[in-house]
């Protein structure tokens, strides 16, 4: 199942937009390692829109799950992006759960032009 996903920059910090959340904004940031994804990604712009699937998608980049957290959420290791020029390991808080149902193994993404 492919998703489209809209990440805005507020004072300097990454929020992915969930219209439908009901739960406080704070958990909507992303943080370690998110962010700086998102920086790269946005090309300096203060949003930036990709599609994501837990299937692989031909021409997409992927994170792998390292490993999940005892309490909330999971690393992640990009490793599939332009050859691994971007390869970092980021933190994705529940709300990876809220979009998904769980925790993908893999999760393919690339920007919406």
């Amino acid at each position: 199942m492919m998703k489209k996903l809209k990440f805005n920059k507020e004072n300097k910090k990454w929020y992915i937009d969930l219209p439908q959340w009901t739960g406080r904004k704070s958990a909507l940031q992303m943080v370690s390692g998110a962010d700086t994804l998102l920086d790269y990604l946005s090309d300096g712009k203060d949003n930036v829109e990709l599609y994501i699937s837990e299937n692989k998608q031909e021409g997409f980049s992927y994170m792998k799950l390292i490993e999940k957290c005892i309490f909330n959420g999971a690393y992640y290791k990009v490793e599939g992006h332009n050859d691994n020029q971007v390869n970092i390991m980021i933190w994705l808080c529940n709300v990876t759960k809220y979009v998904f149902g769980y925790f993908p193994k893999k999760i393919y993404f690339t920007k919406a032009e």
